[in-house]
């Protein structure tokens, strides 16, 4: 197979999955079906580009290829002439089909608000939909969750069922349902990005398309709830986060911290949209946890250089997020920034805390960060030993190559 051809194939799975999904479970109602149809589709496209040649709208060929897949496994199966008939009427989709309370016609939109119906558990409303929107694995998403591949396994069975079983509708719910599944939906769109943004494994550090992704859909929500502070803080903070994925990576691809970026190749247009919106949000005066974390992301993004970072600012905010959020992961963050604010010390004692509580036990970050503050005090033994264990959890091959530079540094 040709590179061009493995090229257009990892794009359209990265670019066309959700679509292609979202479209067949819109139609089939079989959540099972649908993404079992999507994997024949991509799977009778490795054979037929290499030959064929790449189609001029790959998203259309798979899902033409995925429909009538799907309709073979209904005639087969039986199901019954309407659902066939559903099947053989399939939209194309560039033709969105908006035919509920909310006029909303973007079926990846239907498929998160569908997944965070609240008769679902809300681990499972958010596993659910990054494994069916975005193609994730079950074990990215249960590294996401700190649980096992095999428990976040049996979360999805069980999700599927009770949506099966339940007869729960494929729709945006009307406005006044809307509130109920609003913080559920906002997690989807959040770990969507995160999962774009700073990749749990695999050789890209960066997954541009799923950030882009949940960007997208997170304005398209604004629209939808303009006045929700939550909704327009997370789309601030989407963008102010955004706003640095260029300067992440060097040419290698390897990992560049925040302090050491080449901020000229920072974002300004989405760092000022981001401002403004975290500005809109506020003066709503209900602040949540999204908006504390975009004020935050603007501490970093306003600052000229590092050196100018309000990292006293940074850790009062991470304090006050903490309360709203009481996460080990933010507490994390907060032992980051009061060891910039404080020093190394500082913050070490904070982290050495979280260690003994066993909370994030199995946590990446939690030994980097730990081998950091070692190695920032000058304690290289115990350093390395904390690299070293922070090399046995890290997935990505980025990061991995950044802890080896390091655990080089103090051996």
């Amino acid at each position: 197979m040709s590179t061009e051809v493995e090229a257009a194939l990892a794009a359209a799975f990265r670019e066309e999955w959700g679509q292609v999904v979202a479209t067949l479970i819109r139609v089939t109602g079989d959540w099972d079906l649908a993404e079992e149809c999507a994997q024949d589709a991509f799977a009778k496209a490795l054979q037929r580009w290499p030959v064929d040649g790449i189609p001029r709208r790959p998203g259309a060929w798979l899902t033409t290829t995925a429909r009538n897949r799907a309709t073979d496994r209904l005639r087969r199966e039986a199901v019954g002439a309407a659902k066939l008939q559903e099947v053989a009427m399939l939209a194309p989709p560039e033709e969105p089909v908006a035919d509920d309370e909310s006029g909303v016609g973007d079926d990846r939109l239907r498929l998160i608000f569908t997944c965070c119906h609240p008769a679902l558990p809300f681990e499972a409303r958010i596993a659910l939909t990054l494994r069916t929107l975005a193609g994730l694995t079950t074990a990215e998403i249960g590294t996401a969750f700190l649980v096992p591949e095999s428990t976040m396994s049996q979360r999805l069975v069980r999700a599927k069922r009770k949506i099966r079983n339940a007869g729960i509708p494929y729709r945006v719910p009307p406005a006044h349902l809307l509130p109920e599944r609003t913080n559920a939906v906002l997690a989807v769109l959040y770990l969507l990005f995160n999962e774009g943004y700073a990749a749990t494994s695999g050789a890209d550090l960066v997954r541009v398309n799923l950030s882009a992704e949940a960007i997208r859909l997170a304005r398209v929500l604004a629209r939808l709830m303009p006045d929700e502070p939550e909704v327009i803080g997370l789309l601030a903070l989407m963008l102010l986060q955004d706003a640095r994925r260029d300067a992440r990576v060097d040419a290698a691809g390897d990992l560049v911290l925040l302090e050491d970026q080449d901020r000229s190749r920072w974002d300004t247009a989405e760092i000022e949209e981001g401002v403004g919106l975290l500005e809109t949000a506020l003066r709503r005066r209900r602040p949540g946890a999204y908006q504390l974390q975009a004020a935050i992301a603007a501490c970093h993004a306003t600052a000229a250089k590092a050196s100018d970072t309000d990292w006293a600012q940074i850790a009062a905010l991470y304090g006050r997020l903490a309360e709203v959020v009481p996460s080990a992961v933010v507490r994390l963050n907060r032992a980051v920034a009061v060891a910039m604010a404080d020093g190394p010390a500082a913050g070490l004692a904070l982290v050495d805390e979280l260690a003994e509580s066993g909370e994030l036990a199995g946590y990446r970050l939690l030994p980097a960060t730990r081998a950091d503050l070692l190695r920032r005090l000058d304690r290289r033994v115990e350093a390395a030993a904390a690299y070293r264990e922070a090399l046995e959890l890290v997935a990505t091959d980025a990061e991995r190559r950044y802890l080896e530079r390091r655990l080089g540094e103090v051996s």
